[in-house]
């Protein structure tokens, strides 16, 4: 078993990213859109994935910040469809509540590894 596999933030940016496929299955959104979704939700995951391989806090640290933007990415996206009309608040309640633990667990990793460089 891999490092990232153990932890929580991962398991939760998985789940959310199978969220928001299944999500775009049933969906007839632009191209652009969908795929800067696609990619922004699957850049969560990667990127903590990515990070737990470093060997430095910096780098590590740099990885958990890029995932941390990439949750922000996907919130302004889902913002931005809400503001269309493209979907019910619902919809966007479940998605925000998703992508605002994944960035507090982020800020508290990123937190944590700036504590132990200082």
């Amino acid at each position: 078993m891999f490092d990232f596999e153990k932890l929580e933030v991962y398991k939760k940016a998985k789940d959310f990213n199978i969220s928001v496929y299944q999500f775009l299955l049933n969906k007839d959104i632009d191209r652009s859109t969908r795929d800067q979704l696609k990619r922004a939700s699957l850049s969560i995951q990667l990127n903590i994935a990515e990070g737990t391989s470093r060997f430095s806090k910096a780098d590590k640290r740099n990885f958990y910040v890029i995932a941390r933007g990439s949750a922000y990415e996907c919130v302004a996206v889902f913002d931005f469809l809400i503001s269309i009309n493209f979907i019910n608040s619902e919809t966007y309640s479940n998605f925000y509540a998703q992508l605002e633990e994944l960035s507090k667990m982020l800020y508290a990793m990123i937190r944590n590894l700036e504590q132990k460089t200082v």
